[in-house]
């Protein structure tokens, strides 16, 4: 790791549009800091950096090569999932709240059991972090209800026209493709063309994800961040969910 920058509170992070990766035994990985410094976490994102991490490590910035992006208009909508739709927004117990619960949400992926990879990366630091930017409004999170149960959801990063999804969790079958969907469904309605899901697993793919070489992406995003151009209000509720049907 000699080659990979340590990053103290004042400085940039190497640009992989224009730089290749510092140590090639470990591809992806940009740069490391012994803590996530204030304001550093917008920046990463908007150069495509993300932090992704144990307890025990330091700070791991990661840029992978390819990228999994999501095209909101690519989620896949079977047949028998908009009849999942349908029973949800039929049923008055059944809501989706848009940052109401934010920290619950995230506490509650980094809970969730899953199969292509567990949530131990999302540290206090994580929470504390992504906490800050959701209090700038550069994170959001979507919550699934039944009655006041939080039963499925999804954090989120947005700049300008890019969305960055996080992380999902589940506790009843479909509840964190409710939330997929709603903000598929968002994201065409505000012309946010990717939303980015970091790294390939079997689980985004069957949502309709796919890999995208990391210059394309990072060539995109920076023409996505500047789309700042129409207002985007982050205040929906179940019924985007419309748009699938």
């Amino acid at each position: 790791m000699s080659n990979i920058s340590w990053l103290g509170a004042n400085d940039a992070f190497p640009n992989p549009l224009y730089q290749p990766d510092p140590d090639p035994n470990v591809p992806g990985l940009i740069a490391v800091s012994e803590r996530i410094y204030p304001g550093q976490l917008a920046s990463a994102y908007q150069l495509g950096i993300f932090p992704w991490y144990s307890d025990n490590q330091p700070v791991l910035w990661w840029s992978p090569n390819p990228r999994m992006v999501l095209k909101p208009t690519q989620f896949k909508c079977h047949q028998s999932f908009k009849k999942t739709i349908r029973q949800f927004l039929n049923d008055p117990t059944k809501q989706i709240i848009v940052d109401h619960v934010f920290g619950a949400v995230m506490r509650a992926c980094a809970t969730n059991i899953r199969r292509d990879q567990d949530g131990t990366w999302i540290t206090h630091e994580i929470i504390n972090a992504y906490t800050k930017l959701y209090e700038g409004q550069h994170a959001h999170s979507i919550s699934v209800m039944d009655n006041d149960l939080l039963i499925g959801g999804l954090y989120c990063v947005n700049f300008g026209g890019m969305v960055f999804g996080e992380s999902m969790f589940s506790r009843k079958p479909d509840s964190s493709k409710i939330a997929l969907a709603a903000l598929s469904a968002w994201c065409i309605e505000n012309q946010v063309e990717m939303i980015d899901c970091q790294q390939e697993t079997p689980h985004l793919k069957s949502l309709g994800a796919n890999p995208m070489e990391r210059n394309e992406f990072l060539e995109k995003l920076q023409l996505c961040i500047k789309h700042t151009n129409i207002e985007r209000s982050w205040n929906f509720n179940k019924e985007i969910l419309q748009y699938w049907l």
